[in-house]
């Protein structure tokens, strides 16, 4: 986006580089030397491109013990759900009269019923 902002140093264009020149006559010996000992050895290397015969189909290699043991059934235990479902939380006792809102969305127990109005005359 800013690109055309920047200066030329950060150009992705003009980047190529020149001609090799080495420090002597023997660098540029040396290295031509291992350049073409690199070719020498990836040829001795070079797998031959023979076509795939593709009228053959792959078929993996047979398990025996998997074929023994493909008659067991598993067992059943009956539960058809993968996780029991729990049940939710209710309240059932009686010393709760009912819950109140005291800031914003603080929610609080009420006890009794002197609690609920202290709550409500409460500056909001």
């Amino acid at each position: 986006m800013s690109m055309h902002l920047e200066r030329p140093w950060l150009s992705t264009t003009g980047k190529r580089k020149g001609k090799k020149k080495w420090a002597s006559a023997e660098q540029k010996r040396q290295s031509e030397q291992l350049d073409a000992d690199w070719e020498k050895l990836k040829a001795k290397y070079v797998t031959k491109n023979i076509p795939m015969d593709k009228s053959k189909s792959y078929a993996p290699p047979r398990n025996p013990r998997l074929d023994e043991t493909r008659h067991i059934a598993s067992l059943d235990t009956g539960v058809t759900g993968a996780v029991n479902v729990r049940k939710p939380m209710q309240y059932t006792g009686d010393k709760i009269v009912g819950i109140g809102t005291m800031h914003k969305s603080n929610a609080v127990p009420i006890f009794t019923d002197q609690e609920a109005k202290d709550i409500s005359a409460m500056r909001r």
